[in-house]
């Protein structure tokens, strides 16, 4: 082996180990960002997404500042799992992730390139090192941060060195020539690439260094940036194997965008580089990585307004193509949710509420079947219930004065009342007609199916105050006649006005009226502590 093949494999290892040090800093300063800015860009991401239009704006600048487009589309179907976004309004966010993704591209060439901050990051990691080891909190994830950002400058540095002497091994022409057929196969070829490296960042820094170091064309540039847009979907799309409904939607909404716009941007390649040497003939001389970083934004820029006005058509037609086959009822249930105990207790209570709402309808047909109310099906509530229960468990609440373990405690206790409301429905129903039917037990009766129906009526305006203070109070009105009906029924067997088994019923009656204004007035309680404390 002569000495030029030890200096290009050299060459090689330290190309690849500034990319290794390039996703290494990438790992670590999403880390760090998460950890500072992690909570704020969540509750950020909730507050300004009304719109498909807010979402993609809200979604590009979070991504931008937490530099990881997963952080931001995972956070994404998160709240669309809750309950707190729509899948619709969710899309803008994963539109605008696309763009925001772009800045690294940016740092990568006017920072790592244009200054060449390489040896003055080294410094700055150590001082990153330091805070992480000997700080806590905020400081410590400042310090992580920091590290994340010197070590990415270091990787660049490194992949600017190893490239710098490997012009005689990697050159335009061992790629495929610059047609259409070629193109095609470029970006293919920077699909696999960004799957290999599971970054599109990394793949993005990886074409600016070999294309600073001419060993690829700015043709062949743009192509192989296009295939690292729609390559970074694919992890999304293998991540939703055996996941929710709502996460296949969003891994297949991603990639069938970035193959919208990788399409309109292979098409673009051409007319971008005349506008540009009409333009501006010594930009692709002097600027040519800044050209390519514009052009990369200006893709997914035109991608984002194009599809924008049909956003509400592209969610139709995803979920057509990826319908839910989960009851109706839990969607909310998402598994990704677990990872944020506030999220996965909101998406329980939005689901215990639907439960709610069914089981109290089934009562209210029972009392009066000329009422609105709808009878439930039964066995498959116990189910919605059953696998509610086990979601609940799953959740891993904070400590002790945590607000999520309270807020936690009284959900359990919400589908712990649900769960004997549900039992009491499926009791015999005799026991409401008998209530219905007995002329001493209409006080009573009247006094349930008013308390229920004023449940049912105001529990979709969530009136809470006014929904817990008249179902306690009903619910003492009842306790107090318990005695005298008693005392009243025992009173007629004795004068053999009643036979026993007559009263026998009357009495399990009561005992059902009773028991089920106690679980409604117990449930309008701890369902009312709950959302207080989710904050709404």
């Amino acid at each position: 082996m002569d000495v030029g093949t030890l200096i290009d494999q050299g060459k090689i290892l330290q190309a690849i180990g500034g990319l290794g040090l390039f996703l290494l800093g990438m790992i670590i300063m999403t880390e760090g960002l998460r950890a500072l800015a992690g909570d704020a860009i969540r509750a950020a991401l909730m507050r300004f997404t009304s719109s498909p239009a807010s979402g993609a704006m809200t979604g590009a600048v979070s991504t931008a500042i937490l530099q990881s487009s997963s952080a931001t589309t995972v956070a994404a179907v998160g709240f669309v799992g809750a309950g707190l976004m729509t899948f619709t309004s969710s899309l803008g966010i994963i539109f605008g992730a696309n763009i925001g993704t772009t800045i690294t591209g940016w740092m990568v060439a006017l920072l790592g390139f244009k200054l060449k901050l390489g040896t003055v990051m080294l410094p700055l990691i150590l001082l990153g090192a330091v805070l992480k080891l000997f700080a806590s909190g905020k400081w410590a994830a400042s310090g992580y941060t920091l590290a994340g950002f010197g070590l990415i400058f270091v990787g660049i540095g490194a992949m600017q060195d190893g490239m710098s002497g490997m012009q005689g091994l990697i050159t335009p022409q061992t790629l495929p020539d610059d047609t259409w057929l070629g193109r095609i196969q470029i970006v293919m070829l920077g699909a696999v690439a960004t799957i290999i490296t599971q970054s599109s960042s990394a793949g993005v820094a990886a074409t600016l260094t070999a294309l600073h170091a001419s060993a690829i064309s700015f043709e062949q540039a743009l192509a192989l940036v296009i295939g690292m847009d729609i390559g970074t979907t694919i992890t999304a799309v293998l991540a939703t194997i055996g996941g929710t409904t709502a996460a296949k939607r969003t891994g297949i909404s991603h990639l069938i965008y970035n193959l919208i716009t990788g399409s309109g941007a292979l098409l673009l390649i051409t007319p971008y580089i005349l506008v540009l040497l009409y333009f501006a003939p010594t930009a692709l001389a002097a600027n040519a990585e800044l050209s390519l970083v514009a052009f990369h934004t200006l893709f997914n820029i035109l991608g984002l307004i194009l599809i924008l006005p049909f956003t509400s058509r592209f969610a139709r037609f995803i979920e057509r193509l990826v319908p839910e086959k989960r009851s109706p009822y839990v969607l909310e249930l998402e598994q990704s949710l677990l990872e944020t105990p506030s999220l996965a207790l909101t998406a329980v209570q939005n689901v215990a509420l639907v439960e709610y709402s069914l089981l109290l309808n089934h009562v209210e047909a029972v009392l009066d079947p000329g009422q609105s109310g709808k009878r439930a099906d039964l066995p498959r509530m116990q189910a919605i219930l059953d696998e509610t229960h086990a979601y609940l468990d799953a959740i891993a609440p904070g400590g002790k004065d945590d607000a999520s373990r309270i807020r936690m405690l009284d959900l359990v206790h919400t589908l712990d009342h649900l769960q004997r409301l549900h039992e009491r429905c499926e009791e015999d129903e005799d026991r409401a007609i008998t209530a219905r039917e007995t002329r001493e037990l209409s006080s009573m009766h009247g006094l349930l199916a008013h308390m229920v129906h004023e449940v049912v009526e105001t529990i979709g305006r969530e009136n809470w105050d006014n929904i817990v203070r008249h179902s306690r109070e009903a619910e003492q009105t009842l306790s107090q006649q318990i005695d005298p009906l008693r005392d009243l029924i025992a009173s007629r067997v004795a004068d053999d006005s009643l036979n026993v088994p007559e009263a026998t019923d009357c009495l399990e009656a009561i005992r059902w009226l009773h028991r089920v204004s106690h679980h409604v007035a117990r449930i309008n309680y701890h369902l009312e502590n709950a959302l207080m404390d989710s904050g709404k």
